[in-house]
């Protein structure tokens, strides 16, 4: 499976380029403009790093990767920008950077940086095992198995099992959820849409097994 790298760049030019060369080097690689999309894609998707530009378009980059640490994300971050002032840097390792490149970059020292971020992130990555009755989640490696039955989940579907599995027995309001989840930046929709996916994939039948819907309330996992 390759890593994917999210790329932060509003100048287009560099963000073609950018996409092309990381994904000639092996990567799967999703160029974005705003903050939004990249805020998206984290939710869905299983990001090995981000590479953000500091002058973005509605969002300054260090505000929004102070926003994603404040929220739990510790996805690895380089910053690749044209801001090289003395100050600038210490903002973007304060705001929860882990590397500073300046432009113009030479692509080659570029590579080798993020590749050496992955390794050490992978590294320090523990593996977190949840279990209830017959049905366990690998979080590290976002499946969920049901007896012998693997069952691959997407990151955002993993973040709301590991939810109902810490809190087994407990009614859990939409509203608890969407701000466990998504920071309340979000709507309750949201919360129906992805729970129905959820329920899809571990209640096999009609039948509701794990997640039961409790009217007027939320959800219980039984």
């Amino acid at each position: 499976m390759k890593d994917l790298i999210v790329v932060l760049e509003d100048e287009e030019d560099l963000l073609e380029l950018l996409e092309y060369r990381l994904g000639c080097e092996g990567f799967d690689v999703i160029g974005c403009v705003k903050t939004s999309s990249a805020k998206k894609i984290l939710l869905e998707e299983d990001v090995a790093l981000l590479l953000v530009d500091r002058n973005l378009r509605g969002e300054e980059g260090a505000d929004f990767v102070k926003k994603i640490r404040k929220e739990g994300y510790q996805t690895p971050v380089i910053y690749l920008t044209a801001r090289d002032a003395r100050e600038d840097k210490i903002a973007g390792f304060e705001s929860g950077g882990d590397d500073y490149i300046t432009k113009p970059f030479d692509f080659d020292e570029l590579l080798m940086r993020l590749k050496a971020i992955i390794r050490r992130h992978k590294g320090h990555l523990e593996a977190s095992i949840y279990k209830y009755k017959n049905l366990s989640l690998d979080f590290q490696n976002h499946s969920a198995s049901i007896d012998d039955t693997t069952i691959a989940l997407t990151p955002l579907e993993t973040k709301i099992l590991a939810i109902f599995l810490k809190n087994t027995g407990r009614c859990l309001s939409r509203e608890y959820l969407l701000e466990e989840i998504w920071h309340s930046d979000g709507e309750l929709k949201s919360i129906n849409v992805a729970i129905k996916r959820l329920r899809k994939k571990l209640d096999k039948s009609d039948e509701e097994k794990y997640i039961k819907t409790i009217r007027g309330e939320g959800y219980l996992f039984a």
